[in-house]
């Protein structure tokens, strides 16, 4: 048999879903609506079956896996209606009501609260250095986040000498009547075990989360920009009773090179070179994230040229050198700090002979 066809669900419904369909079905199949109807009850006692392994994650994903459905320790708190008893008052407060009939049929706000749920994400801040964010590494970070409490390992509650409940007087299940009308649960107190044999755990009050100090190591891929964000799954907030733990994101802020700025994959470096270089051309070394290289200063070059160097700028997240992005050297011409009378004449010189105006046609001067 299907469980999910007969809750009428597809296998990706939610565990809203399956609690929706569980109590329109349960409403229309229950004993105490259809007394006397066999079928009805069999139909019932399906839809409790499958809410019961659909509704718990663990065995929901075992059955999902082939597995056969089995018995599971934990006990659901399910009211049964066990008949009709005329020998008792059916007056006053001991009248039923639909209210008090059905108020315990459904405890969805009590499943709700055992219920693994997933933990929080944590978001931090990491500032890194300039080569760390273009060559990519690891940097570590300490962080405060909810953990399982080490004394009840997550589940909320420990161990403790058995003892008879008191609130079933160790049945396991509670009986009483509304009116004639008499039902029977399984007891709350000690999910229908007759022995309570654990305790809420003082540690943590129950949840199963304790803070934790802890130190996170998170590896940056290369090519990073500040402002980017990096998950880290799992390393967030621990799930409450078993659930899954949240995410950790890392919102990184690039600290300044010295020398270099970035713009997108390439990398742009000023870098000053002397009168007769620009004018004769040159071969100079220039500094990169790696190993100093060496650029070729065409004759003639004009202050504030720009010079490519190929592949000396981001590294490709790819690792594929062609992907890589470039160093862009902007010229920058200086003049020697101090001159002396014969490098000043060569000068007037230079200027005599070059008598042109460098100035004729900038921003359009005729």
């Amino acid at each position: 048999m299907d469980l999910y066809a007969l809750l009428g669900l597809h296998r990706a419904a939610s565990r809203a879903e399956i609690v929706r369909a569980h109590r329109r079905l349960a409403r229309r199949y229950h004993p105490g609506l259809n007394p006397g109807d066999s079928v009805a009850a069999e139909q019932y006692r399906l839809i409790q079956d499958a809410f019961d392994i659909l509704a718990n994650v663990e065995r929901r994903q075992a059955y999902d896996r082939g597995a056969a459905p089995a018995g599971d320790a934990s006990v659901e708190v399910t009211v049964a209606f066990q008949g009709f008893d005329f020998s008792a008052p059916a007056e006053g407060r001991e009248a039923a009501t639909f209210t008090e009939l059905f108020a315990d049929v459904f405890q969805e706000a009590a499943r709700e609260a055992t219920t693994p749920t997933r933990g929080g994400d944590l978001e931090v801040d990491a500032r890194i250095s300039f080569e760390q964010a273009v060559r990519g590494g690891s940097v570590a970070l300490s962080i405060t986040r909810h953990d399982r409490c080490p004394s009840c390992l997550g589940d909320g509650r420990v161990a403790r000498p058995p003892i008879g409940c008191p609130a079933c007087g160790g049945h396991g299940n509670v009986r009483w009547a509304r009116g004639h009308m008499v039902f029977t649960r399984s007891c709350e107190t000690c999910d229908g075990q007759g022995r309570i044999v654990a305790q809420t755990c003082r540690a943590c009050g129950g949840v199963g989360l304790a803070p934790r100090h802890q130190v996170v190591t998170v590896t940056t891929p290369p090519g990073l920009e500040p402002g980017a964000r990096v998950a880290v799954p799992g390393s967030g907030h621990a799930g409450a009773r078993g659930g899954p733990a949240g995410d950790l994101y890392v919102t990184v802020d690039v600290a300044d090179h010295p020398i270099l700025r970035r713009a997108g994959p390439d990398l742009h470096l000023t870098v000053p070179i002397a009168v007769h270089e620009a004018g004769l051309g040159a071969d100079i070394e220039v500094p990169t994230l790696d190993q100093p290289v060496t650029v070729k200063v065409p004759a003639g070059t004009a202050a504030g040229a720009r010079l490519r160097v190929r592949g000396h700028g981001v590294p490709a997240a790819s690792g594929t050198a062609a992907e890589a992005g470039d160093l862009i050297v902007e010229v920058q011409i200086v003049l020697p700090p101090a001159m002396d009378a014969q490098s000043l004449e060569l000068l007037r010189e230079f200027g005599r002979r070059n008598a042109g105006n460098v100035r004729q046609h900038w921003f359009g001067r005729p």
